[in-house]
């Protein structure tokens, strides 16, 4: 079987003739080569390169790094502005909204030692800000941009798959782009209306993505709201995104949609939640030593029908890691095919910068050899 025929295979409930190997190495593929990775651009051609590094390194696609697959515009009177610049030396990228209502912005800088871009600081400070946000994103409209789909899925052809991303959910956008864990939590207790309307609207303008994605080509959408359980525990989910998620996954089932959740934080608790929403997949999936649950822990948590994607924690990609360390972390997770064949294996989220190309090949060559199924 091809890589594209495995992962399919493990998505219809199949059993492939091997567990599927499939990495997002953009990263890492972008700081071994010096490339720039500019957050505020969107990438409208297929990299072929990075398709090529992973031929040649036998790890099968899965992920587009900012894809174009569809745009989001605002109403007339809601003015969205990037603006770059220099902050203490490093580059620096805010995004702006300007409203009848006031203005907010958010800005990242970037980080050359870890090649990525660090949030300078969480910038919704008050309820007004709230106000601002919601205002911001009531009206959105997406339009399809298939043939960039399209593009990306001829050129990868067998070697893989091409989810499309649904990107962050009301409490997502919150979380990740605009209050951080501990601005969140003070918010949600101290302004709760203002918090509520704002998650709403976002979700509101969401599921309307949701709609147009199920007329997309795409055969796997991935929701991505970087779940753990530390942060997003069974009851906080329960109330500010379960309903999303079910009501999602339910107009994406009905169109044939296969869904998967980006999941590379802690675990338990969460695995069952996102199960029971009909989520199909864990994605990034980051057992111990910096997950909480070792792979049998995950697997007993997750069901025998919950696709596991994971298996290697990102601190056993670096260097100083021992190679044995990373051969029986790999080994382990295989070991899960024995109990359900709901099973892919992959990086816990990105192939971090810096890790040793080798580490991929030797990924590819255990599984290879240690995770066949038996034949018939």
């Amino acid at each position: 079987m091809t890589l594209r025929e495995r992962i399919l295979a493990v998505y219809d409930g199949r059993t492939p003739d091997v567990v599927p190997y499939m990495l997002d190495l953009s990263h890492w593929f972008y700081q071994q080569r010096r490339l720039p990775w500019d957050l505020s651009v969107t990438h409208e051609e297929v990299e072929t390169d990075l398709l090529d590094c992973h031929r040649r390194l036998g790890a099968g696609f899965y992920l587009v790094n900012l894809s174009s697959f569809y745009t989001c515009d605002y109403r007339p009177e809601i003015q969205a502005e990037t603006v770059k610049r220099t902050v203490d030396g490093a580059p620096a990228i805010t995004w702006r909204f300007r409203t009848p209502l006031g203005d907010i912005e958010r800005t990242r800088v970037w980080h050359e030692e870890t090649y990525a871009w660090a949030i300078r600081s969480w910038s919704m400070k008050s309820e007004k800000d709230l106000a601002v946000l919601r205002y911001a994103m009531e009206g959105r409209k997406f339009s399809p941009r298939w043939e960039n789909y399209e593009a990306w899925r001829r050129a990868v052809g067998d070697q893989g798959v091409v989810y499309m991303p649904v990107g962050y959910s009301g409490i997502g956008h919150l979380l990740h782009y605009w209050m951080g864990v501990e601005g969140l939590t003070y918010a949600a207790a101290d302004w709760p209306e203002a918090v509520r309307a704002v998650v709403d609207t976002i979700n509101a303008g969401n599921l309307e993505l949701v709609d147009l994605l199920c007329s997309s080509p795409a055969e796997i959408i991935i929701m991505a709201d970087h779940f753990s359980s530390d942060v997003q525990p069974p009851h906080f989910f329960a109330k500010w995104a379960k309903p999303f998620y079910v009501e999602a996954v339910r107009r994406l089932h009905a169109a044939g949609k296969r869904v998967a959740a980006h999941m590379d934080g802690r675990l338990r608790g969460m695995l069952a939640e996102m199960s029971a929403c009909g989520v199909d997949c864990a994605d990034a999936v980051t057992p111990k030593p910096m997950g909480d649950l070792l792979p049998s822990e995950i697997r007993h948590e997750a069901g025998d029908r919950f696709i596991l994607s994971g298996g290697v924690s990102p601190d056993l990609w670096r260097p100083e890691s021992p190679d044995e360390a990373f051969r029986q972390a790999v080994l382990r997770w295989l070991e899960l095919r024995a109990r359900s064949s709901r099973l892919i294996a992959n990086a816990g989220d990105q192939v971090p910068p810096g890790a040793p190309e080798y580490r991929i090949e030797l990924m590819r060559d255990l599984v290879e050899r240690h995770g066949k199924f038996p034949a018939g």
